[in-house]
């Protein structure tokens, strides 16, 4: 077994809320958290946060996995 974090991304939320990315994994959960964050982040004006529709909303985050040996999913290092 080899133990790596996966990259949930979610665009929207509620009940508009899907799954757009959920195949990247990395073995440190920092590498990954940082990728959470970067992909997370939207450009503007920050003051105005409330107005941004739900449905384009993004929402990342990283959740433990094992994988077996033989799977065959790339692993950022």
């Amino acid at each position: 077994m080899l133990h790596a974090f996966l990259l949930l991304v979610y665009l929207g939320s509620g009940d508009t809320r899907t799954l757009t990315s959920g195949d990247m994994y990395f073995a440190d959960i920092d590498r990954c958290l940082y990728f959470a964050a970067r992909v997370s982040k939207t450009h503007g004006n920050f003051n105005y946060r409330d107005y941004i529709d739900p449905a384009d909303r993004i929402i990342a985050y990283c959740v433990p996995r094992a994988l077996p040996k033989d799977a065959k999913a790339m692993v950022y290092r």
